[in-house]
């Protein structure tokens, strides 16, 4: 059936739309008030995700209480280290944690990888498939993984990290180890994602959100063949690929067969149309503690941002929506949007 709202897919189309479409990276989650009403009546956040009816549950709140142009399916970047045998952890008001981290061959060589783990995470494809379900075509879905460098890092690092250098150290005296372990997740990914697809999801996103800690030269070694391999492998749906931090990237990032490219708040957006051009979709940037403002100011600035933008952009933060930012300011920002219309040509 036909959604109601293809506003998302039709820009990644690059078809004329009559405004730009928005949603928010994790849009689902703290900022709602219904949110936390129903993840304090549960054991932890892990209960949340691997619980197919709340998953979906938590993916359409922001669907009703802000009206964006899409979901994105409730559920955690770590779910695929946990399904190839790396448990994890999620500690409260401290965040994901590793009880045993990646230290040797011996141990990658351990770890399931590709659809032999992937079918591990059936409770999230029924996720997407009782959210397909609540949606009732409104909007489309989009699904998501993290990045193979990203996942390493936590695998390597056991935690959150500001410098990852465990996991960094690794690619500096184990680079063959760090290659191994970086193809078995990337398996795991493509394997995952096309799981998604057939679930029903209708966008992609892949996730490298520890990209800025790398090295121009350890990304284009560690990083950007992992993502180019698992974005030539999604052929069904379109892909956003979104590389925070790594602006040196983005040029050969537009070079892959990803559909969009997703924009931190810390880079302008002429610089990147200025050589990309129209090639490709470009996502974000605005910087989320702006919704801290006043309306006014957050008003100016999403217009000035559409503006810069000018077409064939999708409206997002420059990463995820923090937790406590307050819920009217997140209504301006989308409102705006959904009050805007492009200026006839």
């Amino acid at each position: 059936m036909k959604l109601e709202n293809d506003l998302l897919l039709r820009t990644l189309k690059h078809e004329q739309v009559e405004r730009p479409p928005i949603w928010l990276m994790r849009q689902a989650g703290r900022i709602l008030p219904q949110y936390r009403a129903l993840r304090g009546s549960l054991s932890g956040f892990k209960e949340l995700v691997s619980t197919p009816q709340l998953a979906a549950e938590v993916t359409i709140q922001p669907i009703d209480e802000l009206n964006v142009d899409a979901a994105i399916i409730f559920s955690d970047i770590l779910v695929i280290p946990e399904a190839m045998g790396l448990d994890y952890e999620m500690v409260e008001k401290v965040g994901p944690s590793f009880p045993t981290t990646i230290t040797s061959l011996q141990q990658v060589n351990k770890l399931e990888s590709g659809a032999i783990a992937a079918e591990r995470l059936e409770y999230v494809y029924e996720a997407v498939k009782a959210t397909k379900k609540g949606l009732n075509n409104r909007v489309p879905l989009i699904g998501f993984s993290g990045a193979p460098w990203t996942l390493l890092a936590y695998m390597v690092e056991g935690g959150g990290s500001k410098t990852f250098s465990k996991a960094k150290k690794l690619l500096y005296q184990e680079p063959e180890l760090s290659h191994q372990l970086l193809s078995k997740i990337t398996d795991t990914i493509i394997a995952y994602l096309q799981n998604k697809i057939d679930a029903g999801v209708d966008v992609v996103q892949v996730f490298d959100s520890w990209a800025g800690l790398l090295s121009p030269a350890h990304y284009k070694i560690f990083a950007l063949p992992y993502i180019e391999k698992i974005v030539a492998s999604i052929k069904r749906v379109p892909v956003i690929t979104f590389a925070k931090g790594a602006h040196h990237a983005i040029p050969e990032i537009s070079e892959f067969e990803t559909d969009a490219i997703g924009l931190d708040w810390t880079i302008d957006a002429s610089v990147v149309k200025s050589y990309i051009g129209d090639r490709k979709i470009l996502q974000g940037n605005l910087d989320p503690c702006l919704l801290y403002a006043k309306p006014e100011e957050i008003e100016q600035s999403t217009l000035d941002l559409v503006k810069k933008f000018e077409s064939k952009h999708i409206v997002n933060l420059g990463h995820g929506v923090y937790p406590d930012t307050p819920l009217d300011g997140v209504k301006t920002f989308v409102n705006t949007i959904k009050n805007y219309s492009y200026t006839p040509s």
